[in-house]
């Protein structure tokens, strides 16, 4: 499990632990975004982009919540 306060180490270097959590999202809503082209209404937004940043921001919040 990631620790909320703890950073991760590469070769000397801090990252911020935020960049685990965005890498994170980032691969379920890759994985979202493919079973909603498969299976999901596109027609029914106006402006998918939008949706899907949108549906981003709220992976990556309910990430940071949860961990």
């Amino acid at each position: 499990m990631i620790c909320a306060s703890c950073d991760i180490n590469v070769d000397g270097v801090l990252i911020s632990s935020f960049v685990g959590y965005a890498a994170g999202a980032l691969a379920i809503f890759l994985i979202l975004r493919q079973w909603f082209r498969w299976f999901g209404p596109d027609g029914l937004f106006v402006n998918p982009p939008l949706v899907e940043a949108a549906a981003y921001v709220c992976i990556l919040g309910l990430l940071i919540l949860l961990w």
